[in-house]
């Protein structure tokens, strides 16, 4: 129930192509999650993403060449007008820094954590805008192709998680899915908790936490 009608990550969403692990799609990912990470309706955060993507601004350094008032004009119309020039900024700044420290690949950045994923962590934090929602984002959907990431739940995902009885920790999380499924239930918790759906899950589960899933 909870894949089949929430199980939509927000990669997928904004026409991200994570699965592949190249160097865009991971960069494409970052700066989703910064949009996700600010005080607006995620909705409109996966809409400005794929909005960028849509216009070009795929890669770090098309974004770091695009004008400060061209990222500004994509923002504006797709629901970021309270903090589109402030995240123009930050879209620019984090843009250079991929570029500046990890030759514009965030493979490299994995490489810098020796795979770790808790350095992974901090090291995403390292990029302006990107704190430790904006990390703890970025890691639930690229666990679909970092291994060592997988099994990865963040606290808001468990507390959602706890409400419907699924488990308490990321591992319980992932024996009730396939091991390329995890990312989706975490998504789909996520959008659960937005909402405060948790009453049509729990009327629409029967038979205990996998019919739940």
């Amino acid at each position: 129930m909870l894949l089949r009608d929430h199980g939509r990550t927000y990669a997928h969403e904004a026409g991200i192509r994570i699965e592949r692990n190249t160097p865009a799609a991971l960069f494409q990912l970052l700066y989703l999650a910064l949009l996700l990470s600010a005080p607006i309706h995620a909705a409109d955060a996966t809409r400005a993403a794929k909005a960028l993507i849509d216009a070009g601004l795929t890669t770090p350094r098309k974004m770091a060449e695009a004008t400060w008032q061209a990222r500004v004009d994509v923002l504006t119309t797709h629901g970021y007008k309270r903090y589109d020039e402030r995240t123009s900024t930050m879209l620019g700044e984090t843009a250079q820094l991929v570029l500046d420290r990890y030759a514009g690949d965030l493979r490299r950045l994995r490489d810098a954590a020796d795979h770790d994923p808790a350095r992974e962590h901090q090291l995403l934090q390292e990029f302006k805008g990107v704190g430790p929602v904006g990390a703890d984002i970025f890691l639930r959907e690229v666990q679909v192709v970092w291994d060592e990431v997988h099994p990865f739940a963040d606290a808001r995902v468990l507390a959602a998680a706890r409400q419907l009885g699924l488990g308490s920790d990321a591992r319980a999380l992932s024996r009730l899915v396939a091991r390329d499924e995890l990312a989706r239930l975490t998504s789909a918790l996520i959008r659960v908790e937005l909402a405060h759906a948790y009453e049509q899950v729990r009327d629409a589960a029967i038979g205990g936490p996998r019919s739940t899933v």
